[in-house]
């Protein structure tokens, strides 16, 4: 894709720091580096978000990421966990729209990262669950 910033990384055409390069992925540095060590993994075939995977792509790039935590986590002792994020679409604040994982070193809880999940548990019934239950594994069975 001509104008997506990732393609063009991906092609050569913009320098980067790659730490991972395959047929099908390419993982390179951050430039933002929220911690030392942030890094993006990439398929190089362009597609938007998780919702254009298919189960070979999701399958390629997946499997990398044992592989990239172990390696991020190896180059720092200080390096106490790591969140791996996947933001997809504009309201799940992607900024870029060409799929990518964020592996962001955490180093203390003192990290400049706001992921924090609210707990509704409290506003579901046992029927409301039971309803998205069925819904998800409905569309899954198709």
């Amino acid at each position: 894709m001509e104008d997506c910033i990732f393609c063009k990384i991906i092609n050569g055409d913009i320098p980067s720091y790659k730490v991972y390069e395959d047929d099908d992925v390419l993982a390179f540095l951050d430039i933002t580096q929220v911690t030392p060590g942030h890094t993006l993994l990439v398929p190089k075939k362009h597609v938007a978000d998780i919702f254009e995977y298919d189960a070979d792509l999701a399958t390629k790039v997946f499997a990398k990421l044992p592989e990239l935590a172990r390696a991020i986590k190896a180059i720092n002792s200080d390096i106490k966990g790591l969140n791996i994020v996947n933001n997809n679409g504009q309201i799940a604040y992607q900024s870029v729209f060409h799929s990518h994982i964020h592996l962001i070193p955490r180093y203390t809880s003192e990290d400049d990262i706001s992921i924090k999940f609210a707990d509704n548990s409290d506003l579901y019934s046992a029927e409301q669950y039971s309803d998205v239950q069925k819904a998800i594994t409905n569309h899954l069975a198709k």
